[in-house]
């Protein structure tokens, strides 16, 4: 099967039960010896594999799909939804014969965060060897999710993970990776993250965080404090968007967007067309609308039902938008627009449509939130609705 997109590395299957509607506070609820009446459970494949690659699927995109289960029922399972989509899409998955399968119990609804109780299984023995050359040749971007949920790659400063995207770079495709916040009381919680990106980066070409895990990662200190002050997002600006995405550039990325939840994506392209060059060459894209970018694209209004999977499914809008030859401001256009589909089914993938009837969406005037991060200097395109910096060297931006 020809594949535009490999999507490769951390899937689980995701409990979801369906919480009453007046549950504001989850510590209330799970107190013991209570007991709590729910709605149905969801049962879907969750992790980037499933979230972004199934996404992608729907989006139009030929992709193919990279990650490992156990033989046993959730295994199975896991498999069957991807066959239900797409005999073909199990087709490059790994089995491990004696290994329980993952699996993540997600308690999620509109009035509360999301909390996750997560069993990582056969993604901690996932490693460098479980992805062939001959897998390689015919995508023209490898897209890997949470190697920070992942042993092998999270290890000894991500050595492992940096041999593999070496390995991957050399058959010429764009790499783009995406992480997940690690369990801080567990081993990956005492990984030197900041060196680990200083390994891992030079070999990225896209990076897709949120911004709170961007901060965790980069910054620990800092981010501890903002901590402590109460939720990390709302105490956010342009400034820190730029040091954090100036950080990530001295690391090695080429482009760095940052997710910002209801506050959208935030995108920073490199200055050095050198290294602008890989994508330029391998993606068609135009080196000068992607050279030393710096904007933010707002989230659109969605009737909200569920927040499983909308980071990944605004990864795989971006990437769509990449694989579609458009410029930045569509690729991020694009990104947060399906990860407002999403948001509407309580699922991961379910609500994400083709990449037509997104595109319709926006075309209709679909409306956007409003930005409440402080981004002085910044400044607003009627037109394109999207926010510039003042450093941006590539937009045209018109007061609205």
């Amino acid at each position: 099967m020809s594949v535009a997109i490999i999507v490769a590395g951390h899937v689980c299957l995701d409990v979801i039960p369906t919480l009453p509607e007046n549950c504001r506070d989850l510590a209330t609820w799970l107190v013991p010896g209570g007991l709590v009446n729910v709605g149905p459970m969801t049962i879907s494949t969750g992790g980037a594999v499933s979230n972004t690659g199934l996404a992608l699927h729907r989006l139009g995109v030929p992709v193919r799909l990279m990650g490992k289960v156990g033989d046993d029922t959730f295994g199975r399972a896991t498999l069957d939804v991807f066959r239900g989509h797409d005999p073909a899409l199990a087709e490059g998955m790994l089995v491990a014969a004696a290994e329980p399968s993952s699996y993540t119990l997600i308690f999620s609804s509109p009035n509360i965060d999301r909390t996750f109780l997560h069993y990582p299984g056969p993604n901690d023995t996932f490693c460098a060897a479980d992805v062939p050359d001959d897998a390689l040749t015919d995508a023209r971007i490898f897209h890997f999710g949470y190697p920070t949920l992942m042993r092998s790659f999270y290890q000894d400063d991500g050595q492992e993970f940096e041999m593999l995207l070496r390995r991957v770079k050399t058959h010429g495709l764009v790499t783009s990776l995406d992480v997940s916040r690690p369990d801080p009381h567990a081993e990956a919680g005492k990984v030197d993250w900041p060196a680990w990106l200083a390994r891992v980066l030079p070999q990225v070409d896209v990076f897709l965080p949120s911004v709170e895990e961007a901060l965790l990662m980069v910054d620990p200190a800092r981010y501890a404090a903002l901590e402590e002050n109460g939720e990390v997002l709302p105490q956010v600006d342009g400034d820190l968007l730029s040091d954090l995405a100036g950080q990530l550039m001295g690391w090695g990325v080429a482009v760095a967007g940052l997710k910002l939840g209801s506050q959208g994506i935030y995108l920073r392209t490199t200055p050095d067309a050198a290294r602008l060059a890989v994508l330029v060459e391998r993606l068609g894209l135009k080196a000068r609308a992607w050279l030393n970018r710096e904007l933010l694209a707002p989230a659109f209004s969605a009737n909200l039902v569920g927040t499983t999977g909308a980071g990944d499914c605004a990864i795989a809008g971006f990437l769509t938008g990449l694989l579609n030859r458009l410029s930045p401001e569509a690729v991020l256009t694009g990104a947060v627009a399906v990860g407002a589909c999403n948001v509407e089914v309580a699922d991961a993938v379910s609500g994400v449509p083709s990449w037509e009837v997104v595109q319709q969406r926006i075309e209709a005037g679909w409306v956007q939130l409003p930005i409440t991060l402080k981004l002085p200097g910044w400044g607003w395109n009627v037109g394109q609705r999207l926010w510039f910096s003042p450093q941006d060297h590539g937009g045209q931006w018109a007061l609205g």
